[in-house]
């Protein structure tokens, strides 16, 4: 079981710049991927960025050049930086883990409130 903590939102106004954190507990030594979803009010949720244990990342079209994803495997934590954000950035971002050998990310966090000010 891998538990999944994050923390790190708020409001901002557009142009501002927010860092979000999340903190894995439990099995982490099964993780492999980890990335951060996010799903603004009326919209699927969409993948932001994601991250392997080795550092390769992937960011949505939207994110790149603004979000950067970062990880840390000592300390079990990824992170997102945000920057030059928009008021389409506003949504619930959250954060997920997928395990060596699986398809899909399995383990997901309850999620933090972005709200992005115009």
């Amino acid at each position: 079981q891998v538990q999944l903590v994050e923390s790190g939102g708020g409001l901002v106004q557009a142009g501002g710049s927010l860092r979000l954190s999340c903190a894995a507990s439990g099995s982490t030594f099964s993780i492999n991927d980890m990335g951060w979803y996010r799903q603004a009010p009326g919209k699927q949720r969409e993948v932001v960025a994601t991250i392997t244990r080795g550092g390769s990342t992937n960011y949505a079209d939207s994110v790149k050049g603004r979000f950067t994803i970062a990880r840390d495997n000592a300390k079990n934590t990824v992170y997102l930086q945000m920057n030059s954000l928009k008021p389409e950035d506003t949504a619930v971002y959250y954060c997920a883990a997928k395990r060596f050998f699986a398809r899909d990310f399995g383990s997901w966090g309850t999620g933090t409130q972005v709200t992005v000010s115009s």
